[in-house]
C-alpha cells in the first residue's frame, strides 16, 4: 500500500491519501482523541504523540499535530497506523456512517434561502476545500448571517478567514442578496 502526502494551507495539517476508500458517505471530525473514541482509525492515529485532531474524507484523511511537534518526527508513525488501519480490514468508523451532507437542519421562514446556501456550498465551496483535507458546513443563518463550521485543515487555517470573508462571503452574497455576512462557529 503506498501513502501519498499533501501538503494543506494549514501548516499544522497534512493530507494522507490511501488511494481507498476512508469513509464511504460524509466526513467525520474528531477533533479529540476522546471524540475519536468511535473511530478503529482515528484512534490508531492519535495513539502517536503530538496528534490533535483528525478527519475523515471520502479518500483522504487530514492529521492536526501540535505546535511544538515536527512532522518530520510522526509523520512515518501515522503513516504505519493508516497502512495498520487498512491491513486490518476495519471500518474507519464503528457503528452508523456520519449523514451525508453534514449540514444542520433549519426550517421556518428562512429555510428557502437556507437550502440555496446548502446548495451554493455543496457544489462551489465543499469540494474546493476537500481539495485542501477540510470541510465546511451549514450551521445556521439569523437575520443576514450565515454561521458555518469549519473542519479539518480548514479548521485554525490561518487562511481561514480569508477564505470566508473573501472567498465564501462574497459568493453568497453574489447570488443570494438576503446573506450580508458570513461568520465562523465552533463546534
Amino acid at each position: 500500500m503506498f501513502i501519498q502526502t499533501e501538503s494543506t494551507p494549514n501548516p499544522a495539517t497534512l493530507k494522507f491519501l490511501p488511494g481507498e476508500t476512508v469513509i464511504g458517505v460524509g466526513t467525520a471530525d474528531f477533533p479529540t482523541a476522546e471524540a475519536g473514541q468511535s473511530s478503529p482509525l482515528a484512534k490508531r492515529i492519535f495513539a502517536v504523540a503530538g496528534v490533535t485532531g483528525v478527519f475523515l474524507g471520502n479518500d483522504f484523511v487530514t492529521v492536526t499535530k501540535s505546535a511544538e511537534t515536527e512532522w518530520d518526527h510522526i509523520k512515518p508513525a501515522i503513516l504505519g497506523a493508516i497502512m495498520e488501519h487498512f491491513q486490518s480490514g476495519q471500518a474507519a468508523i464503528d457503528g452508523a456512517q456520519p449523514a451525508a451532507g453534514g449540514h444542520a437542519e433549519h426550517s421556518g421562514e428562512d429555510s428557502e434561502i437556507v437550502n440555496q446556501i446548502k446548495e451554493l456550498l455543496d457544489t462551489r465551496v465543499r469540494p474546493a476545500v476537500a481539495q485542501d483535507g477540510g470541510d465546511i458546513t451549514f450551521h445556521g443563518f439569523d437575520r443576514g448571517v450565515v454561521y458555518l463550521h469549519m473542519q479539518g485543515a480548514c479548521a485554525g487555517c490561518p487562511s481561514s478567514t480569508l477564505t470566508l470573508k473573501m472567498g465564501i462571503e462574497n459568493l453568497l452574497r453574489h447570488y443570494i442578496p438576503e446573506v450580508v455576512e458570513v461568520r465562523p462557529v465552533a463546534a
